[in-house]
C-alpha cells in the first residue's frame, strides 16, 4: 500500500450553514470530521487545519495564517506538517467518502507522468479537495504561487490544480458529495438510513463509539439472530448475540483483530447450531403431539403394563 499523510481542511466559515461548527455536525451519529478520518485511517500522519476538537482517531493541529485566509492557505500551513512521499487532501465535510476512493486516488496518483490525482463530481467538475497529490510537485507550485502573489492568503485552489499534472478519478455520485447547506445535511442522513446501506453504517458507527477495530460476517451474526429467535424466542436474538461476543472475547483475549474475528465466527456457528437444535427439537415434539412431550421415552401409554396382565 501507498505510505501517505493526509490534510484535512476544517477550518471554513460555513456561512452556508449559518455559521454553525461544519466538521462537529453529526451524519448517522458521528460528526462530518470523524465520517472523514475513518476513510483515511491507513495515514501515518494526518493533519487537520482548523479549530482542536475531539476526535475518533489522533491527529496534529494546525492553522493556516491569517485565520480565515481561505483553502490554499490551509493547505500550506497543512503541508508543513507532512512528509510522506504522497498527500490526500480531503475537505471535512465528505460524509461519503470511503477508503475505496482513497486507494483509488493514491494508485491514479502514482501513474507514470502524474503529479497527483483528484476526483470528478458526476457533472464532471473536478473536485480539488477530494484528492491526492505527490508531495514534492505540490510544495514546489504553492512556494512559486507565494512568491508570484506575495501570499497564499485568498487565493483559490484552481491556481494550484492548474499547474500540475493531474490525474482525473470518477468515484461516482457519493465519494464527491460535500455538505455545503442543510439540505445537503438532511439529504446525507436520509442517505445513510436507505435500506440497503443502514445496517452497514449502523454497524461502523457502533464500532467507532466502542472503539472497536473488528471486521466481522455481520451475515453470520444476523443468521444466528434469526435462528435463536425462530427457533427459541425473540428475546434469545439480542441476548445470543451479546454471549457470542463475550465469548469470542473472552476465546481471543490478546490476540489480533484476525483472531478475535475468527473467535466470533466459531461461536456464533456453535450457537446457530444450538438453536437449530431446540427448533429441530420442538418441530419432532410438534410432529409427535402429546405424546412425545407428556408420555414417557418411547412413547410407551401408561397403562400397557396392566392390559398385558389382564389386570383391571
Amino acid at each position: 500500500m501507498t505510505a501517505y499523510d493526509v490534510i484535512v481542511l476544517a477550518g471554513g466559515a460555513a456561512k452556508r450553514l449559518g455559521g454553525a461548527d461544519k466538521p462537529g455536525v453529526r451524519v448517522g451519529g458521528r460528526s462530518l470530521l470523524d465520517r472523514v478520518l475513518a476513510a483515511c485511517d491507513g495515514a501515518a500522519r494526518t493533519v487537520v487545519v482548523g479549530d482542536r476538537r475531539a476526535t475518533a482517531h489522533p491527529v496534529v493541529w494546525t492553522r493556516e495564517v491569517p485565520q480565515g485566509g481561505g483553502p490554499l492557505a490551509a493547505l500550506g500551513a497543512g503541508l508543513k506538517l507532512t512528509t510522506a512521499e504522497y498527500v490526500l487532501v480531503l475537505s471535512a465535510d465528505l460524509p461519503f467518502l470511503g477508503p475505496g476512493t482513497v486507494d483509488a486516488l493514491l494508485a491514479a496518483a502514482g501513474q507514470p507522468g502524474r503529479e497527483g490525482a483528484l476526483c470528478t463530481d458526476p457533472d464532471g467538475r473536478d473536485q480539488p479537495l477530494v484528492a491526492a497529490y505527490r508531495a514534492e510537485p505540490l510544495r514546489r507550485e504553492l512556494a512559486l504561487i507565494a512568491t508570484e502573489y506575495g501570499s497564499l492568503a485568498g487565493l483559490p485552489l484552481r491556481i494550484l490544480t492548474a499547474e500540475l499534472e493531474l490525474a482525473r478519478v470518477d468515484a461516482g455520485p457519493d465519494a464527491a458529495f460535500d455538505c455545503d447547506t442543510w439540505d445537503d445535511i438532511a439529504a446525507a442522513r436520509a442517505r445513510i438510513r436507505e435500506h440497503g446501506a443502514v445496517l452497514d453504517e449502523w454497524i461502523t458507527s457502533v464500532k467507532n463509539e466502542l472503539g472497536i477495530e473488528l471486521d466481522v460476517d455481520t451475515d453470520v451474526l444476523l443468521d444466528l439472530a434469526r435462528d435463536a429467535a425462530h427457533g427459541v424466542a425473540r428475546p434469545a436474538a439480542p441476548l445470543t448475540t451479546f454471549l457470542v461476543g463475550y465469548a469470542a472475547a473472552r476465546a481471543s483475549a490478546g490476540a489480533g483483530p484476525d483472531e478475535a474475528a475468527a473467535a466470533v465466527a466459531e461461536a456464533s456457528r456453535k450457537a446457530t447450531a444450538l438453536a437449530l437444535r431446540w427448533e429441530a427439537e420442538a418441530a419432532e415434539s410438534a410432529g409427535q403431539g402429546g405424546d412425545a412431550a407428556g408420555g414417557p421415552a418411547g412413547g410407551a401409554k401408561p397403562d400397557a403394563g396392566r392390559e398385558e396382565t389382564g389386570t383391571s
